[in-house]
C-alpha cells in the first residue's frame, strides 16, 4: 500500500479548509432561512401569556424611543432641508432596542407567526396565531400610552423636546385614513424583510435593523406600534378623540401594516419555498 506524501496531506487538507471556508460562507437558501424564522414562530406561540404581555408591554414602552430620537435630532439639528435624512436616524433607536433584546413587536409577529400557519393550517394554528397577535397588539399599545403619559405629564424629559415630539405625532396621526393605510403596506414590507434577513445578517444586524428603520422614517410610511406612541401622547393631552385615533389613524394603520407584512411578504415568502418543503418531506 502506498503511502501519500506529505505534500500530498498538505495540499489535501488545505482543500478541505477551502471547502469548509465556501461552506461557511456560502448564503443560507430561502428554504433555510424559512425554517428558521417558522421554528421561532413556533417558539413564540407556545410561550405562556404572562411572558407575551410583559415583553408586549416592554416592546411598547421602549419603541417610543424612536419618536423620541426624532424628537432629540429634529430639536438640536439646524434647520436646513438635509436635517430630515439626519433626524430619521432617531427613528431605528426604538427598533434597534426591542428587536436586538428580543421583545414582542406586533409586527414582526405578522411573519414570524404566521409561517408555522401555512405549514400547518388548521383551525387550532389559526387560534394561535390570533390570541398571539392579540395579546401582543394589547400589549404593545398598553406600553405606548403608559410611556407618552410620562412623557406628558413628567419632568422625564426635558421641556424643549416637547415641541418637537407634539409637531411629530401630529404629523403622524393627522394624515387621511386611506392615506395611512397605503403608507403601512410599505412599512409591514419592510420590517417583514428585517425579519427574513436577520438569520443571515450575523455581525450586520445593527446595520440591517438601522437602514431599514430609517428607511421606514425617511419614507414616512406608517407603523401602528410606533404610531401609537404618537397618537397615545396626543390623546392623553386631550388633542386626539377616541374616533379619530381608533377609526382615523390605528385601524387603518393595522391593517396597511398587516397587508404588507402578511398577505405581501409572507405569503412571497411562501410561495418561493413550497415547493421545495414539499420535496424535502419524506415519503
Amino acid at each position: 500500500m502506498i503511502k501519500p506524501s506529505r505534500d500530498t496531506l498538505a495540499q489535501l487538507r488545505e482543500s478541505d479548509k477551502e471547502e469548509q471556508s465556501v461552506q461557511n460562507a456560502s448564503k443560507l437558501s430561502s428554504r433555510l432561512i424559512y425554517e428558521v424564522i417558522r421554528r421561532d414562530g413556533e417558539e413564540e406561540l407556545e410561550r405562556p401569556v404572562r411572558s407575551l404581555i410583559w415583553s408586549g408591554i416592554a416592546a411598547g414602552i421602549m419603541i417610543s424611543f424612536s419618536v423620541l430620537g426624532e424628537a432629540i435630532f429634529r430639536t438640536y439639528l439646524p434647520d436646513v432641508p438635509s436635517s430630515y435624512l439626519i433626524e430619521n436616524l432617531g427613528y431605528s433607536l426604538g427598533f434597534l432596542l426591542v428587536i436586538l433584546g428580543r421583545m414582542q413587536l406586533f409586527t414582526e409577529n405578522t411573519i414570524t407567526t404566521v409561517l408555522p400557519l401555512m405549514v400547518e393550517p388548521t383551525r387550532r394554528k389559526f387560534a394561535e396565531v390570533c390570541r398571539l397577535w392579540l395579546i401582543v397588539l394589547s400589549a404593545n399599545v398598553v406600553g405606548a400610552f403608559a410611556i407618552a403619559t410620562l412623557y406628558a405629564f413628567t419632568p422625564a424629559i426635558p421641556s424643549e423636546l416637547m415641541p418637537a415630539l407634539m409637531a411629530l405625532s401630529e404629523h403622524a396621526v393627522g394624515m387621511p385614513a386611506g392615506e395611512s393605510f397605503a403608507r403601512a403596506i410599505p412599512a409591514g414590507i419592510l420590517i417583514a424583510a428585517i425579519v427574513w434577513m436577520l438569520p443571515q445578517a450575523e455581525n450586520a444586524t445593527f446595520i440591517v435593523i438601522l437602514v431599514f428603520t430609517w428607511l421606514i422614517a425617511a419614507g414616512d410610511f406608517t407603523h401602528v406600534v410606533a404610531g401609537s406612541v404618537e397618537m397615545a401622547l396626543l390623546s392623553v393631552k386631550g388633542e386626539l378623540g377616541f374616533y379619530d385615533a381608533v377609526f382615523g389613524f390605528f385601524l387603518p394603520v393595522l391593517f396597511g401594516n398587516v397587508v404588507g407584512g402578511t398577505v405581501i411578504f409572507a405569503m412571497m415568502a411562501w410561495g418561493q419555498v413550497r415547493h421545495e418543503l414539499a420535496e424535502a418531506e419524506p415519503d
